[in-house]
């Protein structure tokens, strides 16, 4: 067994480099290719251990937990954009109207369709409300450059809200975790101003002022310090990311607020120390490739689940649910809440279409269930989760890279008739351009 499992890392760690690449602009992602891979090897007579996602909740936590604060580091220090009210216009209208309204349709889909009840309807709702770009690299903006306007509206806006929206979904959870408990003793609403007063702000306070503080403070560590051989930036190691990323998150969870929202505000904070320095582009690729590795495991261990019969316990109102959330309640509520932004039409349809889920999800369950139950069989909300995830996988990995080069041909060809004198589009004026 330990032999074959050496075998499936090396072999796991190469395709990981190499894929990416064979993939490009094909209709295929990379976590897909991983996914169908656990699956194939499971069905084969290969020595894979079992998994159980109910018994092994613990370890799937804590692999999801590493995983989803890496990618957010990522999506910190790649963003050009500096932060502003007019200037992440796109992002702060998918978190203050899509994400709640997606929240509601799909807590009414559990309910009316799965006959769940309200705290384990809620808590679906929850776990699927943040989206994750990671699972379609084409939708989420390259690495850091010295540019702010080089960043199409379609990238910037999914980055930018999965940041926001993988932190900001935690009071959602707590407020189902508080539900389910007030049920057990007598259904009432004492709980509210509790969660209220601590669940929503202080924990997202605390997240936000930690972020900034932990990110001011290496800020001058990397940039200003006023030793060279304490200016990180001047030796240039990746791995000073991790650091950075671990101690935002650990502080912050130490404190009681939301690591999550910590370690993206922490990023962005770095990333606003020095906008233009090289050093964040180090910071950045050493990150995204460790983000990727995590990613590819934990897609090839969600295949390997599927096929050992993590949806046993899928109903097809449950598959239903799924599919309705990505193809119905995302998109409608991405579209409605674009008007007003500079995304043209088309971007603001691809924008809307593409709310992932993915890594998020299977955190904000495990984490969940360790602390309630919610009168539903855990198996079951696993099932309707894994669907939904696994769903996601498949279908925006194989729309994400046609889509979006459509939308970039479209961008170039705009950009090259407006350059009467001949001129080259520059990646701005490129990425300018409205469909």
């Amino acid at each position: 067994m330990a032999d074959f499992l050496f075998t499936v890392l090396g072999a796991g760690a190469l395709a990981a480099a190499v894929l990416p690449r064979l993939v490009a602009g094909r209709p295929l992602s990379m976590p897909l290719v991983f996914l169908a891979c656990g699956a194939v090897l499971q069905l084969l007579p290969t020595p894979l251990p079992e998994i159980d996602l109910v018994r092994d909740r613990v370890w799937v936590e804590h692999l999801t937990e590493i995983c989803v604060i890496i990618s957010l580091m990522g999506a910190g220090l790649a963003l050009n954009r500096p932060l502003g009210l007019r200037r992440w216009q796109a992002p702060w209208r998918l978190i203050g109207i899509t994400m709640p309204l997606t929240i509601a349709a799909t807590g009414l889909l559990a309910w009316w369709l799965l006959d769940w009840p309200p705290a384990a309807a809620l808590l679906l709702a929850a776990v699927l409300a943040p989206t994750d770009p990671v699972l379609a690299s084409e939708v989420r903006v390259g690495a850091p450059t010295d540019s702010e306007h080089d960043e199409d509206e379609v990238r910037f806006a999914l980055t930018s809200e999965a940041g926001l929206n993988d932190g900001l979904a935690f009071p959602v959870v707590m407020a189902a975790i508080a539900l389910t408990a007030a049920a057990g003793t007598g259904l009432s609403g004492d709980w509210v101003g509790h969660w209220l007063l601590v669940d929503v702000l202080y924990g997202c306070v605390i997240g936000v002022l930690a972020g900034l503080a932990v990110g001011k403070l290496l800020g001058w560590l990397f940039f200003r310090a006023g030793r060279a051989s304490v200016r990180l930036s001047e030796h240039r190691e990746g791995f000073v990311a991790l650091g950075a990323t671990f101690l935002s998150y650990g502080v912050t969870e130490l404190a009681h607020g939301y690591g999550f929202l910590a370690v993206f505000v922490t990023a962005c904070r770095i990333r606003a120390a020095e906008r233009d320095h090289g050093y964040h582009a180090v910071l950045h690729d050493f990150v995204e490739q460790v983000e990727r590795l995590l990613t590819a495991g934990l897609l090839f261990l969600l295949g390997v689940c599927v096929a050992q019969g993590a949806l046993a316990d899928l109903t097809w109102q449950g598959a239903a649910v799924g599919l309705l959330v990505l193809l119905v309640a995302r998109p409608l509520t991405g579209w409605v809440a674009q008007f007003g932004t500079a995304a043209g039409p088309r971007e603001r349809l691809v924008t809307a279409f593409f709310g992932i889920r993915g890594i998020g999800s299977l955190f904000y369950l495990a984490h969940a269930l360790g602390t309630e139950g919610f009168h539903v069989p855990a198996g079951e909300l696993w099932a309707v989760v894994a669907f939904t995830v696994l769903a996601s996988v498949v279908l925006h990995g194989v729309t994400a890279s046609p889509v979006i080069s459509r939308l970039d041909r479209l961008r170039l060809l705009r950009a090259r008739g407006r350059r009467l004198t001949g001129r080259k589009p520059s990646e701005d004026d490129v990425a300018g351009e409205r469909l």
